[in-house]
């Protein structure tokens, strides 16, 4: 492991700490660096802020082991793995998703997952019938969906095994809302 990758780390776990006992919004960049054992320049010269640290976080965590599955139709496989990693951790990943504001916890995910799907998305080479549809908004699409499944789990408590929560968005996104209805039956 390099130095620099040592020093996130650190700095990564002593936030996660930090972010057990106290809100992100009251953490500050010199409680990090004393928990980490680094000295404050040190922090401003591998993040920017925290909301950046915790991006770091997210994406080491959650994002990057899923890389290699996404768009290689292993997706449920992939998703199950992002539900795995937030329970792994669920203490620090409640109490981050009360992040709000400007660099919310929501936006933050969601920008993730985003960046996760056009990855999916630049690896392949599209069909001739996909060419004129906007791609980047089908992306926002399906990183909308699953930033609302991810969230939706957190605020309930992570009640559900991974295994629910991906045959629920397998579900959802193999199915119109016009099936749902047909499936409901006749009206009341």
């Amino acid at each position: 492991m390099s130095t620099a990758q040592s020093v996130d780390d650190q700095l990564a776990e002593s936030f996660k700490q930090l972010v057990k006992k106290r809100p992100i919004e009251k953490i500050t960049i010199k409680e990090i660096t004393s928990l980490a054992g680094v000295i404050r320049p040190t922090f401003y010269n591998h993040f920017q802020d925290k909301y950046e640290l915790l991006e770091w976080i997210i994406r080491r965590d959650v994002v990057e082991p899923i890389y290699p599955m996404v768009g290689k139709s292993r997706s449920d496989e992939a998703l199950a793995m992002i539900y795995e990693a937030l329970l792994k951790d669920a203490e620090f990943y409640s109490r981050a998703r009360k992040l709000e504001g400007q660099n919310s916890f929501e936006s933050i995910v969601y920008k993730c997952m985003e960046d996760a799907l056009i990855r999916a998305v630049d690896e392949r080479d599209p069909k001739e019938e996909l060419e004129q549809l906007p791609m980047r908004d089908i992306i926002r699409y399906y990183a909308r969906s699953m930033c609302f499944f991810i969230l939706n789990w957190i605020d309930e408590g992570m009640k559900r095994s991974p295994e629910e929560m991906v045959k629920l968005y397998r579900f959802v996104r193999d199915h119109s809302f016009e099936d749902v209805l047909k499936m409901l039956g006749g009206q009341k």
